[in-house]
């Protein structure tokens, strides 16, 4: 009787496990409408942990998550189709800025350049009018995709 009791429960309890380790996972994990972008940077991490510059770069060049590939040239990816031109050039951009100005201009590119700008915000709920439904209350990458590209970028240093 014990032994069936405890096997109904443990689906139960590893449940709760799992949503108890989410929990810690993102309880660092900064909130898009609380992000500090103070004098064009963002010095704090999203998630307080490092990004991963090979996770980076997938996220970068796919079309569905970042599609930095639409607006920018980036040689790294040579192997990738239709570059675009829209965007400066990222070869080298490790070089022209720092880490805390990279994350900004990927949150949120108009707190850093200016409402002007057509590059989108990636990690903010300020997105415009007439977002599509089904995106509505969303931001385009999580704070770990930030963190992985935020990375990635910082391996692009000029030979």
């Amino acid at each position: 009787m014990i032994k069936g009791a405890t096997l109904k429960v443990l689906p139960a309890a590893l449940a709760g496990l799992a949503l108890m380790a989410a929990s810690v996972a993102t309880a660092g994990t900064v909130a898009p409408d609380s992000v500090p972008i103070e004098d064009m940077e963002l010095k704090q991490s999203l998630t307080g942990s490092p990004g991963d510059a090979v996770a980076g770069r997938e996220a970068f060049a796919d079309r569905k998550k970042g599609n930095c590939l639409a607006c920018h040239v980036n040689a790294d990816l040579n192997d990738q189709l239709f570059h675009g031109e829209v965007g400066p050039p990222l070869d080298g951009v490790a070089d022209r800025w720092e880490e805390a100005q990279l994350r900004a201009i990927i949150v949120n590119s108009k707190d850093v350049f200016g409402e002007q700008t057509i590059m989108p915000g990636f990690y903010t709920m300020k997105v415009g009018i007439n977002v599509a439904e089904k995106h509505a209350g969303t931001t385009i990458l999580s704070a770990q995709e930030v963190e992985d590209i935020v990375a990635y970028l910082l391996t692009l240093k000029e030979n």
